[in-house]
C-alpha cells in the first residue's frame, strides 16, 4: 500500500520494465502521452534556440549570442526531466529523431540566414507557445490528481515565462 492508502498498481506491457504507480492506466496513458509531447517541443525549441545561437549576427551579436545559449541550456536541462517523470509514472518517451518529429508541436527553423530580430521574434513566440503546451499538460495532470508532474510544470512554465519575457524584451529593443 502506499502511503495514500491506494494499491501500487503496474502499467508496464510484458517484458518492459514495472513501475508501480498508484495513477490510473488511463491516466499513465494520457500524462506520458502529453509528456512525450512536451518533451518533442523542447528538443525542437533547444535545437532552434542552438541554431539561432549559432548562426546570430549583428551589432548585438555576443549580448544576444550569450542570451541564447544560456536560454538553450535550460531549455537542455528540462528535457531529461521531462522524460524521466514520463518513466517514474510507468509511461515511455521519445527514442529517436523521427519520434520528436512527429511528436513535436514547434516548428523546425531551417531557414539559411535570418535577422537577428526575427530570430529573437520566432524564440519569443515558440517559448510562448511552449507555456501553452505546459498549461495544457497540466490540467491534464489536475485530472488524474497528479501532483508530482504538475508541480516540475509549474516550474517549467516560470521558466518558459521568463525566457519569453527577456525575448519580448529584445525584440521590443530593435
Amino acid at each position: 500500500m502506499t502511503e495514500s492508502g491506494a494499491k501500487p498498481t503496474s502499467r508496464a506491457e510484458p517484458g518492459a520494465l514495472d513501475v508501480p504507480t498508484d495513477l490510473s492506466h488511463g491516466g499513465v496513458v494520457e500524462i506520458s502521452g502529453e509528456l512525450r509531447k512536451l518533451l518533442a517541443d523542447v528538443f525542437a525549441l533547444y535545437v532552434k534556440t542552438k541554431n539561432f545561437h549559432w548562426h546570430m549576427t549583428g551589432r548585438h551579436f555576443r549580448d544576444y549570442h550569450l542570451l541564447l545559449d544560456e536560454q538553450a541550456e535550460q531549455i537542455f536541462a528540462m528535457s531529461d526531466d521531462v522524460a524521466e517523470r514520463a518513466r517514474k509514472i510507468g509511461g515511455t518517451t521519445i527514442r529517436s529523431v523521427g519520434d520528436i518529429a512527429r511528436n513535436q508541436r514547434l516548428a523546425d527553423n531551417d531557414v539559411e540566414f535570418m535577422p537577428p530580430d526575427e530570430m529573437m521574434r520566432e524564440l519569443r513566440d515558440d517559448n510562448r507557445a511552449l507555456t501553452h503546451y505546459l498549461r495544457a499538460t497540466h490540467e491534464v495532470c489536475q485530472k488524474f490528481d497528479d501532483v508530482a508532474t504538475a508541480s516540475l510544470i509549474e516550474t517549467w512554465i516560470d521558466e518558459t515565462e521568463r525566457r519569453t519575457w527577456f525575448l519580448a524584451e529584445v525584440v521590443t529593443a530593435v
